[in-house]
């Protein structure tokens, strides 16, 4: 796990390889079709030559959440196992993630009350008025999920429900791990770690994103249930509809991606006490070696 542009696809590679590993995307939206280069998707080549999952498997217009995703990766675990591999989950969908690792959310909730949530608040009209709501009621909560409005929503339903922030009572709960893992956390010094965000950028906008955002964004793709929240489409559809010049585009996305970078670098922090942070770049012989030992 680590923040986007940290390396986590490099890495998992090379430990696939190495210790004949199966991986597990926990990135909520490679597992959208037609989003290949705006989500830095493995290649074609490196899906061949290392089994992967969780990664083309829906429509843009499907819904994906994490009880679902929970679902999917413990398949795929089983399925690995089964096959006497090792499964390596990759990715920077820190709530996905941590769900799979210790549990799927036992806070309380109530369908009813939740139906009448997601009718008020589940459009992009509602959104900011959401925010503003949550910035006043829970400011914990907003502050973890304000980009997030199905998380938000749930945010409110428990607010709701119990008086409490979901960050308070996760505070109260000390979770367990599900499973036996060893768990890394990729992390970069910051100024680095921008410099390879800005670099990436470029290379994805050369590579054709304007493209794959134009054809995304005319299938719908802004006005889906989950996939509207994959990041950079929408600043692309605003180049596209010349509101803004492509110097501008491409300096919001960094912004913007930045801005995922730090959201993610606290969230791993502070959700997986389990993880071992690895200061990047790291000396993967090294790694590989203590790595051997573990498994």
């Amino acid at each position: 796990m680590g923040p986007t542009a940290s390396g986590k696809t490099s890495l998992a590679l090379k430990l696939a390889s190495d210790f004949n590993g199966e991986i597990i995307s926990a990135d909520s939206m490679q597992i959208y079709k037609g989003l290949d280069i705006g989500t830095a998707k493995p290649t074609v080549q490196e899906l061949k030559k290392i089994p992967h999952h969780l990664i083309n498997l829906y429509d843009i217009e499907q819904k994906l959440d994490v009880y679902r995703f929970v679902e999917l990766a413990e398949k795929a675990i089983n399925e690995i196992h089964s096959r006497g591999n090792l499964p390596i989950i990759t990715g920077g969908t820190g709530f996905y993630i941590r769900a799979l690792l210790y549990g799927l959310d036992t806070l309380p909730g109530d369908a009813k009350l939740r139906a009448e949530l997601d009718a008020e608040y589940d459009n992009p009209a509602a959104y900011e008025k959401l925010k503003e709501l949550m910035q006043t009621k829970d400011p914990a909560d907003f502050e973890r999920w304000h980009m997030h409005r199905r998380k938000l929503i749930r945010a409110l339903e428990v607010f709701t429900l119990t008086g409490k922030s979901i960050t308070e009572l996760q505070t109260l709960n000390k979770p367990k791990l599900r499973y036996p893992v060893i768990s890394w956390n990729l992390c970069w010094d910051r100024e680095e770690l921008k410099q390879r965000i800005a670099e990436r950028t470029q290379i994805m906008l050369d590579a054709g994103w304007v493209e794959e955002a134009e054809t995304a964004i005319a299938a719908g793709i802004l006005n889906t249930p989950t996939a509207h929240q994959v990041l950079g489409y929408k600043i692309i559809g605003e180049y596209l509809d010349k509101k803004i010049n492509y110097e501008t585009m491409r300096e919001r996305i960094i912004t913007n991606t930045w801005q995922l970078a730090r959201r993610q670098i606290t969230w791993f922090k502070k959700q997986h006490p389990e993880a071992e942070n690895i200061q990047m770049p790291m000396n993967y012989e090294l790694l590989k070696k203590q790595f051997s030992k573990k498994i």
